[in-house]
């Protein structure tokens, strides 16, 4: 591969050369802003510049830069510009130095907006200049300066000057240039633009001949640039050498091109135009893309263009389209070509009847329409519109292989763009890395046009902002990672041996030669792919380096990225290498792959896996490292190996190189943005035209949004109500106390909130009244409730006095809507962020506020402002490196917060020893956090209230102050608080007082609840998935980590504590009534409910011979194919249906059971889902609570169809149904214990057998066994002096999807042997044939 010599780099020039230039004395006698006494503006000026400093030089960029450097353009050029002085120096002098001030990324078009008069008139010179002959006035090279100007032009749309200009050439009477069959068409595939067009018709007809002759031309404008252009294309010779300045052309053409369809107000009317011309089929058989070198840039910018023509976007309303409408598309059109076959062309008819699958590949269409002649293809274009009519007895002017590409390349099946995406291949090769037309040296100057996509102001759809996204990030990386691997294998020294291989005169940090490289597993496709889904390899590297290099090697960690390198030189051993000329051919550089460390190989060949334990001691210098290779690019290489003789890229490998790790996170972050576009982006409806830079950028603000909050209550953001006035100027305050001593902070505001635009007032005093409403404010002080009688009860307070501006920002960060906060250092920007999360924290105490910054400083910086706010430290999670730089000693990492949880939890434990100590209760209910719920629920709880009714007002006398001490049950407990705890001085202060006290003891037994999960989550892993997703409540995050942890984060385990404990109380209660269990199977959506049940049921009953496990707990997706009696089914979902919606996950969800099947979800949620309405109308027709039978044990001898004779009980939540089972399994015990008892007091004579009684006492043995453990295993609900009653403590609050533990509703769906009363959990009637039982619904087949 051989690689051009490098260019100059381009310098700025420096002030004495500067001073010394021609033009610098020019600009100081007629232009400098400096020189006072300036010569008379001189037409010949212009004309001797352009002529002795542009054309002379070949606009060579240092002239240009100085001549926009003096402020030639604004000073002297259109200052003086008319159209008395217009010539063609004046214009092409003017496209310089815009163009310069492009490529510079300066503001272009300021001078133009102060002076807009003669704009028109310039920008109508500028067109007639673009088509002008290229043998004429204006040189192939100027004509080039002018489609650059016009491409800024068309960038340009937000600027108002410009955009009046460019619109008249990109409207829809721009289709005027298309041929009129063509028109026809366009206007009858939608009947309301022929509206438009018989409006511009008559219109036009009102028009002076002058001015109608103008815009024509303007109208046809680009159409007949672009014949221009083909006519240029078509003089490139084939092999005869070409001027560069045609190649130039050619590619700014195309560039152009790009842009006008890269936009959708340019796109929307052109592309149609540009399809009618058949541009891309011209382009892909000229000359200029067969001239390798030449033509190389072109044919990229050609591929590009082909992109974007074929966009799947509809170009009228800008809407995405998707891939079943592109489908659609394609087989319109291949469904049109078959009509007019069968119609019109005989020959064709084998072609007119076959299936579209058959005929719609290139290979196909070539075979069908090769054969015809050229007039025949004439005819079958112009039946389609693509051709105007041929005349009679007339031949085709165009050529065969013009027809048959037009015909086939437009008819042909093309793959989706995300398919095309999906295929490629994450890491760069060598032919990219080193390919300056799309990832450009240092050396580039912006002069000429790259193939890369731009970042515009706008973009045609999410897919193309992010596919924008996607490749410039890309090739950005490729140009960090080209350095990189100059940088080692320079150092390595690779010289060529005496016998033609390859010895390392050097040595790299960063690379090691490579011993040995093996693929060790090339994985199955997946259905529908056409590459692996993994491949592995192993690659043995000698470390005989420093112990602290060798120590950076072995350190790799999983998810590293690596580069393998094959490097064949041809310089003899000793060639000093040359920093200045081409690196591949001085290094002999062939091939480069990127690789995905898995990790480093034990002695035994196992990957030494990442953990808390420390690395095994490996003997020697030899390491072998298993890594990933990528499965696309793997897919590739050997389809070339196979079909062209290629050699194997992988046998060939002698260099391994890795990059620091801060600097090699690329691959995730393209990974994620992938994974983005192959999912269906949900973004809001009020940011998606913001994003795609479309409408009103304020739209998006609170104060245009219709779902603003009208109160918001502001928590410790004001210090006084002073403070609150400055920060509302021009407002007017209401306070709804007036007694100054009450009017302290905390705040809740209510502000006027307008809902839509409202209607039009005339009333003069009305609209007085409405604008002095919109300046009333109301503002509520309020007390925050007393929180314990301990100092560290009391809140945290902000202590900064916030300026308006800063107030306002808050309000808008508080409220829906986009904020950005904007502002210089030391403003306050940091904690104006933190006030807004502390603000939501409280006033959303549901939701989770997610923390993502550029940097790890910038985060650590936010999150020790947040610590020292009045938020719990419970609900903080930092995740990602650089948690260890937080200045505090506190671990707030994932795994930091799991051990604080299980730190807390034990201390929160002896608090409640410490609480049942002082209440005087028997007992352990500080064994778990459950047992201590119920300790809460029975003891705690009955006290308060009993208090609270000796105590509370009744009727008109109130109660003396001292009953509030004296009946107050918990003095033992708050002995160590600062006393006295009760003032004395009213009964209002000392209940609050009472009251804050409980709500310390109320909080306690809160955390408990939340950290009961841990109890039955025994991993670190699952632990901390759990914090993540159920307990944090604001996460923060680097926008690197988020990236490189997007695909796991998405994929964590949904859990939902609540249905799962219901799913294990009903599969015990059917052990318990004489189920099987191993008919019984548990099915859940998620893997971490799966996981979730698993250990609860480990912790219930796992071990209980008398209930044991259940046949089988998984997922729906891994029970396919799989069946049992009774089915027990989790859908966990509460917010959004999730990945139940495919109808087919579905149907695998329904059919596994053979005569029951139990449903825990929450019924509105899925019953309002359309995929699922036809199942779920079923399943809703039958009772919505769980219907039990306790008195009908299995086996039943009810029939199939009966009634039940016995009582039906109604579950209603899984409280009830828990503490049933308890009873229930107590019930049992003690009954089996009492039968047992009674047997062994009988005589002697009146057992049969000695044999009997043994078993017997061997069976008791195992249940006095089993009720020694069953405090552990069920436990208990109540102590022997607690009320024996049903707990109730549902909520009817919306429970999170990630841990709900409120009551989900069970659907006991079609249990086929107790219809009629479906749901009854009972022992089913035994079916003789299997006809007898009830067929299951069709959707469940």
């Amino acid at each position: 591969m051989a690689a051009p010599a490098q260019p100059k780099k381009i310098v700025a020039p420096t002030v004495s050369q500067i001073n010394a230039e021609f033009v610098t004395q020019l600009a100081c006698k007629y232009w400098a802003p400096h020189i006072k006494k300036k010569s008379p503006f001189d037409i010949k000026v212009i004309e001797d510049i352009y002529e002795k400093e542009i054309v002379k030089s070949r606009f060579a960029i240092r002239k240009i830069m100085l001549l926009e450097f003096s402020q030639y353009l604004e000073n002297y050029l259109w200052m003086n510009y008319s159209p008395e002085v217009s010539s063609k120096a004046y214009l092409m002098s003017i496209c310089c130095m815009v163009n310069e001030k492009f490529r510079e990324n300066v503001p272009a078009w300021e001078i133009f907006k102060k002076k807009p008069d003669h704009f028109p008139f310039f920008f109508k010179h500028i067109l007639k200049a673009a088509l002008a002959e290229t043998d004429g006035e204006f040189s192939l090279h100027e004509q080039t300066v002018l489609l650059l100007f016009l491409d800024h032009c068309f960038n340009s749309l937000e600027v108002d000057l410009i955009r009046s200009q460019v619109q008249q050439l990109i409207s829809l009477p721009m289709w005027m240039g298309l041929q009129l069959a063509r028109l026809e068409l366009e206007l009858k595939k939608t009947p309301k633009l022929r509206k438009f067009w018989n409006l511009i018709k008559k219109n036009d007809e009102k028009m002076d001949p002058e001015a109608r002759e103008q815009a024509y031309q303007e109208r046809r404008f680009l159409s007949q640039l672009i014949q221009k252009f083909i006519s240029v294309l078509k003089s490139v010779p084939l092999s005869e050498p070409v001027t560069m300045d045609k190649v130039h052309y050619c590619e700014r053409f195309i560039e152009l091109m790009i842009d006008l369809e890269a936009l959708l107000p340019t796109r929307r009317w052109f592309n149609t135009i540009l399809d009618d011309s058949h541009l891309l089929v011209h382009c892909y058989l000229s000359n200029l893309v067969r001239r390798e070198e030449d033509g190389h840039l072109f044919s990229q910018l050609l591929d590009m263009l082909k992109f974007y023509t074929g966009f799947e976007i509809n170009d009228q309303t800008g809407n995405a389209l998707t891939e079943n409408e592109m489908t659609t598309i394609h087989y319109d059109r291949i469904t049109s070509l078959q009509r007019a076959a069968f119609a019109h062309f005989p020959e064709l008819y084998d072609f007119a009847l076959s299936n579209v699958a058959e005929v719609d590949t290139r290979e196909s269409l070539v075979k069908f329409f090769g054969p015809l002649s050229s007039n025949t293809l004439h005819q079958v274009a112009s039946y389609l519109c693509l051709l105007p009519t041929l005349p009679k007895n007339e031949d085709t002017t165009f050529d065969k292989e013009f027809l048959l590409e037009l015909l086939v390349s437009r008819h042909e099946r093309r793959i989706s763009q995300i398919q095309q995406l999906n295929q490629m291949p994450l890491y760069p090769t060598e032919k990219i890395i080193w390919d300056e037309n799309i990832v450009p040296t240092e050396y580039y100057s912006g002069e000429g046009c790259l193939a890369l996509p731009k970042l515009n102001l706008q973009f045609l759809t999410l897919h193309d902002y992010l596919l924008r996204n996607f490749n410039l990030f890309r090739l950005e990386s490729t140009y960090e990672i080209r350095q990189d691997i100059e940088d080692s294998v320079s150092r390595m020294k690779p010289w060529q041996s005496e016998y033609g291989g390859v010895v390392f005169g050097g040595w790299a940090r960063m690379a090691q030669p490579i011993v040995a490289f093996t693929v060790v597993e090339v994985a199955k496709p997946n259905i529908g792919e056409n590459w692996p889904t993994r491949v592995r390899a192993d690659v043995t590297i000698n470390l005989n380096v420093r112990d602290h290099i060798k120590d950076e090697w072995e350190g790799l960690r999983k998810h590293d990225v690596c580069f393998l390198i094959t490097v064949r030189p041809t310089k003899p051993y000793g060639t000093k290498f040359d920093r200045r000329r081409p690196f591949i051919e001085q290094v002999g550089l062939v091939y480069v792959r990127g690789c995905e460390i898995q990790g480093m190989l034990d002695d035994k060949g196992r990957v030494i896996e990442d953990g808390p334990e420390p690395r095994p001691n490996l003997r020697g210098e030899s390491r072998t490292f298993r890594v990933f290779l990528d499965p696309n690019q793997y897919q590739q290489d050997m389809t070339n190996t196979i079909q062209n003789g290629a050699e194997d890229v992988y046998e060939t490998f002698n260099i391994i190189m890795r990059r620091k790790p801060k600097e090699n996170n690329f691959k995730a972050v393209l990974e994620t943005i992938r994974n983005l576009m192959n999912t269906d982006c949900v973004v809001p409806d009020w940011l998606h035209d913001i994003i795609l830079g479309y409408g009103d950028p304020s739209s998006a603000h609170y104060s245009k949004m219709p779902n603003q909050i009208a109160t918001l209550d502001f928590n410790d953001t004001f210090l006084s109500i002073e403070h609150l006035k400055a920060s509302f100027p021009g407002h007017n305050v209401k306070v709804t106390v007036e007694d100054p001593a009450l009017q302290i902070p905390p705040f809740r505001i209510t502000f006027p909130v307008r809902s839509g635009k409202g209607k039009k007032r005339k009333d003069a005093d009305v609209e007085d009244e409405d604008t002095e409403e919109a300046k009333t404010l109301i503002v509520e002080p309020h007390v925050i409730p007393n929180r314990g009688p301990y100092p560290y009860n009391q809140p945290k307070r902000n202590t900064i006095q916030f300026t308006h501006t800063q107030i306002e920002a808050i309000r808008a960060g508080m409220q829906p809507g986009l904020t950005m906060v904007v502002g210089p250092p030391g403003t306050g920007k940091t904690d104006v962020a933190v006030q807004i999360i502390s603000n939501i924290y409280h006033n959303f105490p549901e939701q989770r506020t997610l923390i993502v910054t550029h940097s790890n400083q910038a985060l650590n910086q936010l999150f020790e402002k947040i610590m020292a706010l009045d938020i719990d430290e419970r609900h903080l999670l930092r995740l990602g490196h650089g948690e260890e730089e937080l200045e505090t000693e506190k671990d707030f990492s994932r795994y930091g917060r799991v051990n604080y949880v299980l730190a807390r939890r034990i201390e929160l434990l002896e608090e409640v020893k410490r609480l049942q100590k002082s209440l005087g209760v028997p007992g352990d209910a500080s064994y778990t956090c459950e047992t201590a719920g119920y300790f809460f629920l029975y003891q705690v709880m009955s006290r308060w209230e009993e208090y609270i009714s000796k105590v509370k007002n009744k009727g008109s006398t109130l109660p003396d102050v001292t009953e509030v001490s004296t009946f107050f049950p918990f003095h033992e407990y708050f002995a160590n608080a600062p006393q006295p705890i009760f003032k004395g001085r009213s009964y209002e202060e000392d209940m609050e007082i009472a009251e804050g006290c409980f709500r310390h003891i109320k909080k306690i037994f809160t955390q408990l609840e939340e950290f009961r999960a841990s109890e039955l989550l025994r991993s670190g892993l699952d632990r901390s998935k759990y914090l993540l997703v159920k307990e944090a409540k604001i996460i923060a995050m680097t926008c690197t980590h988020a990236a490189l942890k997007r695909h796991d984060l998405v994929k964590l385990g949904f859990k939902n504590l609540g249905e799962a404990e219901y799913v294990v109380a009903l599969f015990m209660y059917m052990c318990l009534l004489g189920y099987p269990a191993d008919k019984i199977s548990i099915l859940t959506t998620y893997n971490g409910q799966k996981h979730l049940i698993r250990d609860i049921i480990n912790r219930r009953c796992g071990n209980n011979p008398l209930i044991g496990r259940p046949n089988k707990v998984t997922t729906v997706d891994r029970f396919q194919g799989q069946q049992n009696d009774y089915i027990l089914l989790s859908l966990v979902r509460t917010r959004a249906v999730g990945h139940l919606r495919d109808v087919r996950r579905l149907v695998v969800a329904m059919s596994r059971a053979r005569l029951g099947l139990y449903i825990f979800a929450r019924v509105s949620l899925f019953q309002n889902c359309f995929e699922l309405t036809p199942a779920f109308s079923q399943l809703t027709a039958r009772p919505l609570h769980l219907h039990i039978i306790p008195t009908e044990p299995f086996p039943t001898t009810r029939k199939n169809g009966e009634r039940p004779s016995h009582e039906v009980q109604i579950i209603k939540n899984m409280p009830q149904m828990a503490n049933f089972v308890y009873n229930m399994y107590m019930h049992l015990i003690q009954t089996t214990h009492h039968y047992h008892q009674t047997l062994l007091q009988l005589p002697p004579a009146m057992v049969e057998e000695g044999e009997e009684v043994q078993n017997q006492e061997t069976e008791l043995e195992t249940e006095e066994e089993a009720m020694t453990v069953q405090a552990d295993i069920i436990p208990s609900p109540t102590d022997t002096s607690c009320r024996q009653e049903t707990p109730a403590f549902q909520t009817d609050t919306t429970p999170s999807e990630t841990g709900a533990t409120s009551t989900p509703e069970a659907i006991p769906a079609l249990s086929e042997t107790t219809p009629t009363v479906v749901g009854a959990v009972s022992a089913p009637a035994e079916a003789n044939t299997p006809q007898d039982a009830t067929s299951a619904p069709e959707e469940t087949k």
